[in-house]
């Protein structure tokens, strides 16, 4: 087994490392999210934490972890003889993006038991993480029907597995931990609002104290058990803390003046329900217990509000995270004093270790750096006067973008195998049953009455005697499903001057915006190319971040000539290199564009012929016609019938015209 990095040899991250401990105090915390840009040791001070753990006593022999003292009545190897129990580790258990539902949940053999009644179960992932630590790198990438089965487990503190009326059930209680890059896209909010904590982490900018991140990192891998046994003191030290913190949690006083701060905080933030109240509770709570002290401070309110809240205030995907702190400062003085625990001092007892910080932690010289780390995100402009730039004459200023609004449904035709989403029907492990076959591999899916047809015929010849069906392997089916899939929404965005009039290019934004919110809901990847003046360039590549297409939208300037055939040409080269990335990700191209093409010989015939490569291969699509004013050209339509898809004006394009609810995208080839 190989040694993990030490925690307390973690270099800053002073949030992430107390969030952590704050669960490891008390797991009624409800877990951690920790968001951050890739190489910033969210992986590495999640596996170092399950060295800190206590240790947990459980059943011998039982697969299911169950507590000797409490014992699951319900657990498929219970019951239980009292007196067996022993003790192990907290586990940490990784939970793959491509994992399967089995192997999450657990398999039962189907054959055994319509065969023969018995309930032979293996258990999965979550029987594994009973009473320990359930980790999900990249949490989210994780695939819908995971992400549900997660849910059910973490509200119900139990996983069900059911095939065809037979049932298992066992305790599924878990430290739920979570990492993510939020350039890949963001989490279900029904999934975010389950972590309890949140973090928000970014490399240090500090000369010296990245220095020392990979002084420590190159010694680690040169010598791992002789790198961690430097640290072992301080690892002892801090898993004394811990268990020193657990036994006084029950001690600490959470008093009215407290409660008080914590609902004025949550109702001044505007957060949904009442699950942020509760965890700021908690988590305050732990605070207290991991100072040392047994009543909880102003101070233990203000530092949970910053864990527990920024994530539940996002409304969509677009919203930042964060917590105006001024804002939060003002409520906790409004509220505090009263009670005697509600008031917060000016220099609070900081505990046995400082305020917040892990127990033998040494700190860095330097302190980490702030949000002075996070990329800049350029501004859009004011006004739409022609600004002086390098691009060319005649560019605008960036406009922003209207207000979204609820767009139609735009799908791609046929039936598609690609990953579970929401927008084009495909065939899918999840929907409604559409038939049977023979199981490729492990059977996942019964279809009970097929199975039961093709083993009726042989039950004579297979020397049938009792009431029981003899039930082979050939004869089971797998039931087919039909339900919808994500797809690659490629946006193709005209920038040009004759869409650079604010007004126009503001409505513009706000179509294209609204599609990608829709883009969002639907778990579908997005890409942007925009085309203006003499060439077209892919603002973004294929992503699942909408919120960084979005940004990318808002600082798009306008002007010059309309290269509409360079911009359908590099969309079409970015579907070619997509095909081979993922080949089953169907695409669909929304093009936004009055349909007007200059410069260059030709433009137009040009413009044509790129428009018909995409009608060769098939490739769903949509225009969006931006075309306004009391004269018209129709040249949207044209290109729309030359691209084999459908032409939309912006009007038409919202879910509440007399249009109709829902336009399916017309593909080139469809079956006579």
């Amino acid at each position: 087994m190989s040694t993990p990095f030490p925690f307390t040899a973690v270099v800053g991250q002073d949030d992430l490392r107390l969030a952590l401990l704050l669960n490891a105090v008390s797991p009624a915390v409800g877990g951690v999210l920790v968001r951050g840009e890739k190489g910033t040791a969210k992986s590495t001070a999640v596996r170092a934490l399950s060295a800190l753990m206590p240790e947990v006593d459980v059943v011998s022999g039982c697969r299911f972890s169950c507590d000797p003292h409490s014992p699951d009545p319900s657990c498929p190897d219970g019951p239980h003889e009292p007196g067996a129990s022993g003790s192990r580790p907290a586990r940490m258990v990784e939970l793959p993006v491509g994992a399967s539902e089995d192997r999450l949940v657990g398999a039962l053999d189907i054959e055994r038991a319509l065969a023969e009644g018995v309930k032979a179960f293996e258990p999965g992932l979550l029987a594994d993480a009973h009473r320990g630590i359930l980790y999900v790198d990249e949490v989210n990438l994780l695939h819908d029907h995971l992400v549900d089965l997660l849910l059910d487990a973490a509200a119900m503190g139990a996983s069900y597995v059911e095939r065809e009326g037979v049932s298992v059930r066992h305790a599924s209680k878990f430290l739920l931990v979570g990492t993510m890059n939020p350039e890949e896209g963001e989490l279900r909010p029904q999934l975010l609002d389950r972590f309890g904590l949140t973090v928000e982490v970014a490399a240090s900018r500090e000369p010296d104290q990245r220095v020392e991140v990979v002084r420590r990192r190159l010694a680690y891998d040169d010598d791992p058990a002789g790198f961690a046994a430097r640290w072992a003191d301080e690892e002892t030290a801090v898993r004394a803390r811990i268990v020193a913190a657990r036994a006084l949690l029950p001690s600490v006083r959470l008093g009215d003046g407290a409660l008080r701060q914590i609902a004025a905080t949550c109702a001044a933030f505007e957060v949904d329900g009442m699950r942020a109240d509760i965890v700021m509770a908690r988590t305050a709570t732990a605070l207290a217990a991991w100072a040392g002290r047994t009543d909880v401070l102003a101070e233990d309110v203000r530092q949970a509000a910053l864990l527990a809240l920024p994530h539940r205030r996002r409304r969509n995907p677009f919203d930042a995270p964060g917590l105006d702190e001024d804002k939060l400062d003002e409520t906790l003085e409004e509220f505090g004093g009263q009670d005697g625990d509600g008031g917060g001092d000016d220099d609070p007892d900081p505990g046995p270790d400082g305020p917040g910080g892990p127990g033998g932690q040494p700190e860095p010289d330097d302190a980490p750096a702030g949000d002075g780390d996070a990329a800049a995100r350029p501004e859009a402009g004011e006004g739409g006067e022609p600004q002086p730039s390098g691009s060319g004459a005649g560019e605008q200023s960036p406009a922003r973008a209207a207000e979204p609004f609820r767009t139609k449904v735009l799908s791609v035709p046929g039936l598609g195998e690609g990953a579970a989403g929401r927008r084009s029907r495909a065939r899918t492990e999840h929907g409604r049953t559409t038939g049977a076959r023979r199981p490729r591999g492990a059977l996942t899916k019964l279809h009970l009455a097929a199975t039961v047809q093709a083993a009726a015929p042989h039950q004579r010849a297979r020397g049938r005697s009792g009431p029981g069906l003899v039930v082979r392997r050939d004869d089971l089916r797998q039931a087919t499903r039909e339900g919808r899939e994500g797809n690659l929404v490629l946006f193709v965005v005209d920038a040009s001057g004759s869409m650079a009039a604010r007004q126009r290019m503001s409505a513009v934004k706000g179509a294209v915006v609204s599609l990608l919110l829709d883009a969002y809901q639907r778990r579908d990847k997005v890409g942007l190319v925009t085309f203006r003046g003499s060439a077209a360039e892919v603002a973004l590549p294929p992503t699942s971040s909408v919120d960084a297409a979005a940004v990318r939208l808002e600082s798009l300037p306008t002007g010059g000539r309309t290269p509409l055939a360079a911009g359908l040409l590099r969309a079409h080269e970015v579907l070619r290199v997509e095909r081979l990335r993922d080949p089953a990700r169907r695409a669909l191209v929304v093009v936004v564009t009055d349909g007007r093409a200059t410069g260059g010989p030709e433009p137009v015939a040009l413009a044509g012929r790129a428009a018909r490569l995409f009608a060769a291969e098939g490739t769903a699509s949509v225009v969006v016609d931006c075309e306004s004013g009391p004269v018209r050209l129709g040249l949207a339509g044209r290109l729309a019938g030359e691209l084999g898809g459908t032409a939309v004006t912006l009007d038409e394009l919202r879910a509440d015209s007399i249009a109709g609810l829902v336009r399916d995208v017309q593909g080139t080839r469809r079956a006579a």
